[in-house]
């Protein structure tokens, strides 16, 4: 007996199947086409700097002097993302992030990017604000952004304090009671977070329909200053440790709680890695530390001659996280990045 081939029957039902599912799934979960938009801001912390290899490549022509790098955090959240989509729907990453940025930087000005990797002749040009280069509009599903620390500016209050531990003094008072000209450590908080609330209304206006997650800083100094071995340039050199203290609670956790409070007051999520990574700051055994120090290791396109990390056979890194850093990051922003998206 011949029996009726069962394929044109088969096909017919996957035909009908995908139909009804068409018809009864979210319009943004029906097109296999239809990607997620997420748009990656912020600054060296973002870009991840100096431990893995540039993107775009040296000797692409489209290098921008931002240094983001393949081993940021945004590169390690999208190969997740990639690896395993959220709802089983793809996602877009746009990473606009740029060291060295402010946070005026992320919506409002254009940066001059100061990378020290191959800047061409007469330097690098003026880079758009980030919204404006992500292209953030109201099809953005999900806004990261981290930023704040260079407002204060984080990195040279570090070689601040290193200066006058050398001369055996503290920096803390140059802080907190600063010379004529200069802002107390008080009074740049306050004006970072002014300029936070501008900046988060610029980016949901520009992105109405997306959610935004703001990332913190890592515990890069350690919880007792005393736990560094001082004049160690592979932690925090001549820093004192009643300086370090002083920057750890006054400063960093400080630059944490106010943009938290300015997200929690938008109703953003903000995401917290600094308690993840207490026990992994500048001042840990290489292989523990999740930071390196002011000098440290690093991809070989790295400079080294700032702070004479060159005669110590290492690169300057100026307390930013390593890869094993920026991989804790994000485990936590991935996170955060697919509950946002799953609620769209």
């Amino acid at each position: 007996m011949r029996h009726a081939d069962p394929r044109p029957r088969a096909r017919a039902m996957a035909v009908g199947l995908a139909l009804t599912a068409a018809a009864v799934l979210p319009s943004g979960l029906a097109g296999a086409s239809d990607k997620y938009q997420w748009a990656a801001l912020g600054d060296s912390f973002t870009t991840g700097v100096f431990v893995g290899e540039p993107r775009p490549a040296l000797g692409d022509a489209s290098r921008d002097g931002c240094d983001r790098t393949a081993n940021a955090y945004p590169e390690f959240v999208d190969r997740a993302l990639a690896e395993s989509p959220p709802g089983g729907r793809p996602v877009r990453l746009t990473d606009a992030s740029c060291s060295g940025a402010t946070v005026a930087d992320i919506a409002a000005a254009r940066q001059t990017p100061i990378s020290p990797v191959q800047p061409p002749a007469g330097g690098w040009s003026a880079v758009d604000p980030q919204t404006t280069r992500a292209e953030l509009d109201d099809g953005t599903d999900v806004v990261t952004i981290g930023i704040g620390a260079n407002d204060l500016p984080f990195g040279v209050m570090l070689i601040k304090c290193l200066e006058l531990g050398q001369a055996g003094r503290s920096c803390r008072g140059h802080y907190t009671d600063p010379p004529e000209g200069e802002a107390s450590i008080q009074d740049r908080l306050a004006r970072l977070q002014d300029q936070f609330i501008g900046m988060l209304a610029k980016v949901h206006r520009a992105a109405p329909n997306a959610k935004v997650i703001t990332v913190g800083y890592p515990a890069v100094l350690p919880e007792k200053g005393r736990a560094c071995t001082g004049g160690d340039l592979t932690q925090l050199g001549s820093i004192t440790a009643d300086d370090i203290d002083w920057l750890r609670d006054d400063v960093l956790k400080q630059l944490n709680r106010t943009i938290q409070r300015v997200s929690d007051a938008f109703g953003d999520r903000y995401v917290d890695v600094y308690a993840p990574s207490v026990g992994h700051d500048a001042c840990r055994p290489e292989g523990t530390r999740w930071v390196e120090g002011l000098c440290g290791n690093a991809e070989a396109h790295w400079p080294g001659s700032f702070l004479n990390c060159a005669a110590i056979d290492k690169r300057t890194t100026l307390a930013h996280p390593n890869a094993a850093g920026y991989a804790d990051t994000a485990a936590h922003v991935e996170r955060a990045v697919r509950a946002a998206l799953l609620e769209h």
